[in-house]
C-alpha cells in the first residue's frame, strides 16, 4: 500500500551548480564581495539529502571563518529536501590567492562611493615597520612644506597606540563631524591649509585609552 503524501521521504533533489548559485548570496564579510565570484567555492557533493561543500580560504586560520561556515550552512540548508551540510576547508595556492585579490580590488574600484578628493590629489604614505624611526616627523615636515607653498594638504595621523601628530602641530581640539563625515581639524600654514585627523582627537590626552571596536573572534 502506498504511503500518504504526508508521510512520504523527501529526497533531496538539488544538484552542484544549485548549491552554488545560492551560495553567490553569501558574502566574503572582509572583502565584501560574493564568494563564488572570489574563487573560494570548490568541489560540492550532493549525496541523498546530505551536501557537501568545498570552501577555499585565503588561509585556514582566517578569523572570519566561524562567520562563513554559519552564513554557508544557513544558505545551503535552505534549500528543499537537504538535512545535512558539511564543510572541508582548503587554503588556496598563491596564484590562486593572488587571483582573488585582485578580483576584490576590481569589485572594490567598482563599488566605491563618489569622494570629494580631486582625482588629481596626490597620496603620499609614510610607513615603517619599526617604531620611533621618524615617521611622524617626517609626515608633519612635509605637509607643512607643501602647505607653505600655498597647497591645501590632509594629513591622516592612523597610528592607534603612540599619535604624536597632534602634539607636533600644536593642535588639541577635538574632531567634529557633520552628516556622518569627519571634519578635520584645520592649521594655517603659510599661504596653505593642512587638514588634519588623528586618534589623539580622539581622546582627552595621550595618556588616555582609546576604546576600540574590533572584530569578534569566535
Amino acid at each position: 500500500m502506498a504511503m500518504p503524501d504526508s508521510e512520504s521521504p523527501v529526497f533531496s533533489k538539488v544538484d552542484p551548480e544549485t548549491v552554488r548559485g545560492i551560495l553567490g548570496g553569501v558574502i566574503d564579510p572582509e572583502l565584501r564581495a560574493p564568494i563564488t565570484d572570489l574563487g573560494m567555492v570548490g568541489e560540492i557533493k550532493v549525496e541523498g539529502s546530505a551536501v557537501a561543500v568545498q570552501i577555499v580560504l585565503t588561509t585556514l586560520g582566517c578569523p572570519l571563518r566561524a562567520q562563513i561556515k554559519k552564513e554557508v550552512i544557513s544558505k545551503v540548508a535552505s534549500l528543499p529536501g537537504v538535512e545535512g551540510v558539511t564543510i572541508d576547508w582548503i587554503e588556496m595556492t598563491p596564484e590562486q590567492k593572488a587571483k582573488t585579490m585582485d578580483t576584490a580590488r576590481k569589485r572594490a574600484q567598482a563599488d566605491a562611493p563618489e569622494t570629494e578628493i580631486p582625482p588629481t590629489a596626490r597620496v603620499l604614505a609614510i610607513a615603517s615597520g619599526k617604531g620611533g624611526v621618524g615617521k611622524s616627523s617626517i609626515t608633519v615636515n612635509l605637509a607643512a612644506a607643501l602647505a607653505n607653498r600655498g597647497l591645501t594638504v590632509g594629513v591622516l595621523d592612523a597610528d592607534i597606540w603612540g599619535f604624536s601628530v597632534p602634539r607636533m602641530l600644536g593642535v588639541s581640539k577635538r574632531l567634529g563631524g557633520t552628516d556622518g563625515k569627519i571634519e578635520p581639524n584645520e592649521l594655517k600654514v603659510g599661504d596653505g591649509l593642512l587638514k588634519v585627523v588623528s586618534m589623539g582627537f580622539l581622546v582627552e590626552d595621550e595618556g588616555t585609552a582609546l576604546m576600540w571596536r574590533g572584530l569578534l573572534l569566535t
